[in-house]
């Protein structure tokens, strides 16, 4: 299975259009240069062309299977997987050097990550929850706590998790059960179950650190009595051996897509003997967990989108190799069939699908640097920072996910009958990607963080910035006469936010939030659009001006792609906001509980 990623466009991303190297001037950053980055990129690819892309098929054809007593059987090749990925520090390279990192900006260590995604989305899971699981540790751990789990996670032999949902919870955190006993000394003993643990217990990995919620006895109802606990499989004891911490491995979910990646049900404390590590203070273990989650976030969005782009890549070099059928303005039935290339609706499918996903990976490179600013800079652009990647996080996850399924659909159809059989990989790309959209919170959940949180935090300030951003672009577009028209596009669709944003704030001020969030997905998809149209105009600048004056690292052929993409997507997809803005003006509530009450069993 050959791993088809883009480099190129990465490259693009990082050094033309969101300015790597401006890093390097911070003090976390600069004992690094741009080309010393990039040189990790290429030897990511080449990691993830030896050990991960040949796998990509195996491991979907012969799924992770429960044994029946507490164990989990995964492809023999993902021990070799998550071993070589840490040795060559594709879990721990984004941690502080007093951690036992490399000190990588996120805008490396993900765009390494993608690529990873491109070629065995089901493997790299693996490395992605243990590096999350140590970054939590060394942020609100003690200096014993890092020391007894973070080497080890760090060096591939013990996985991490998060441990949120409950049978009887599902998204909803405020009614977790788990509980914790305090013993004495920040430990507790821990009773409850938890399920869909992704990376749970398996045959990979020697041991298995649960970063586990759960409620403390006595303490506040609902998420103010959260807290966050380090629950490893096997303690690891002060001279060195390992002793069972009754945390039971009760099943497997079995997946219609991700099949290689581990789903558990875990069991803690069933016979009483199951230790917890407290981490921080009680009742703070949500505050503390949103930092995995969030960073999460950004790692799913951006990994459906380099899913998508591996779907997109195979469907395109299908395209160039399948003859069918002949051009309309042809006549002659004698001539030999052209290639589906050719077709013009072939065309709009695989363009679509590069609009898609090269302008979702350009907001998740904006993500990634506003994740480093946020953590390295200072003062005000500190804060700017923050506020941004806290109203962009939702919306890549969102719009990444959500039309990262619709690209890989594409890609099927572009393939034909043919795309959806075993023979193509186009089906498995899809059966894959579906769990983006459920992955780290529903785009439903998404949605209403969007619009019930981050528009209004900090009296709006966050959303005012970003609207603040996407103007600045349109004013840089508007100083190139041919993008004249597409910086008016943009600023129609920053006021368009804004009118809308006006109407549903009615209801908030009349103290119905029921209504003013019923249609925040609506919202999601509405603005995503308008933020996604704000990245390619960023990419059709820089492209565009390397092609005024003859400069650039690419040659000009692939200025030319930029620009005539970002064309497709201002002509192709940026009109849906109109319709989203329509529905959202509507005074009529057709989702209030009066209205649907057809929707029951019958």
């Amino acid at each position: 299975m050959k791993n088809y990623t883009h480099t190129a466009h990465t490259r693009f991303l990082l050094n033309e259009v969101h300015g790597l190297s401006d890093l390097f001037a911070l003090p976390r950053f600069q004992h690094l240069t741009t080309e010393q980055c990039w040189m990790m990129v290429e030897a990511a690819k080449q990691w993830a062309d030896r050990d991960l892309a040949p796998f990509f098929q195996a491991m979907d054809a012969t799924p992770a299977t429960y044994n029946g007593n507490g164990g989990v059987k995964t492809h023999p090749h993902l021990r070799t997987c998550i071993k070589n990925g840490a040795d060559q520090g594709w879990i721990g390279a984004a941690a502080r050097e007093e951690h036992g990192g490399m000190q990588l900006p996120m805008m490396i260590f993900n765009a390494a990550h993608a690529l990873f995604n491109s070629a065995n989305n089901s493997a790299v899971g693996y490395l992605e929850l243990t590096a999350g699981a140590a970054a939590l540790i060394n942020s609100f751990g003690t200096r014993a706590q890092h020391e007894k789990f973070v080497p080890k996670m760090y060096a591939g032999e013990w996985q991490g998790t998060m441990a949120l949902t409950e049978p009887q919870a599902g998204s909803s955190l405020t009614d977790i059960t788990t509980a914790a006993h305090p013993i004495g000394n920040g430990f507790y003993h821990i009773r409850g179950q938890k399920i869909f643990i992704s990376g749970g217990q398996h045959e990979g990995c020697d041991n298995f650190v649960h970063l586990t919620l759960a409620r403390i006895e006595g303490a506040p109802a609902g998420v103010k009595g959260i807290s966050l606990f380090i629950i490893p499989k096997f303690w690891p004891e002060d001279d060195g051996t390992l002793t069972y911490n009754d945390v039971f491995c009760a099943g497997d979910f079995q997946k219609m897509g991700q099949r290689a990646y581990v789903t558990t049900h875990l069991v803690f404390g069933d016979k009483g003997h199951c230790r917890g590590w407290l981490v921080g203070e009680p009742n703070k273990g949500l505050a503390y967990m949103f930092q995995m989650m969030n960073e999460a976030r950004i790692s799913v969005g951006m990994g459906a989108l380099a899913v998508a782009m591996a779907a997109y890549q195979n469907a395109l070099q299908y395209a160039h190799e399948r003859p069918q059928g002949r051009l309309a303005s042809e006549k002659d039935p004698l001539k030999p069939p052209t290639l589906i290339i050719h077709h013009p609706d072939v065309k709009r499918m695989l363009v679509t699908q590069r609009a898609i996903v090269e302008g979702g990976l350009s907001l998740a490179m904006e993500c990634n640097r506003q994740f480093d600013l946020s953590h390295a800079a200072s003062g005000a652009a500190q804060q700017e920072a923050w506020l941004l990647l806290e109203i962009l996080t939702p919306i890549l996850k969102a719009y990444g996910s959500e039309q990262a399924n619709r690209s890989a659909a594409l890609a099927i159809q572009t393939y034909g009958g043919y795309g959806f059989t075993m023979d193509f990989p186009a089906q498995q790309y899809y059966r894959d990607l579906k769990i983006s959209t459920l992955y780290e919170g529903t785009t439903g959940i998404q949605s209403l963080d969007l619009l019930g949180r981050k528009v209004v935090m900090e009296k709006g300030k966050a959303l005012h910035l970003l609207l603040q951003r996407m103007r600045e672009t349109s004013a840089a577009a508007g100083r190139y006469q041919p993008l004249q028209a597409y910086a008016t596009q943009l600023e129609t669709e920053i006021t368009r936010i804004g009118s809308v944003l006006t109407h549903l704030s009615q209801h908030a001020a009349a103290g119905d939030i029921d209504r003013y969030l019923a249609d925040a997905t609506v919202f999601m998809e509405m603005t995503s659009l308008a933020v996604i149209a704000w990245q390619w105009l960023k990419q059709g600048c820089v492209a565009f001006e390397h092609l005024q004056k003859g400069t650039g690292e690419q040659p000009a052929a692939f200025y030319e792609e930029i620009v005539h993409t970002m064309k497709f997507f201002y002509r192709y997809e940026l009109p849906h906001a109109a319709a989203h803005a329509a529905t959202l003006l509507n005074e009529e509530y057709l989702t209030n509980p009066v209205q649907t009450e057809y929707l029951r069993v019958s």
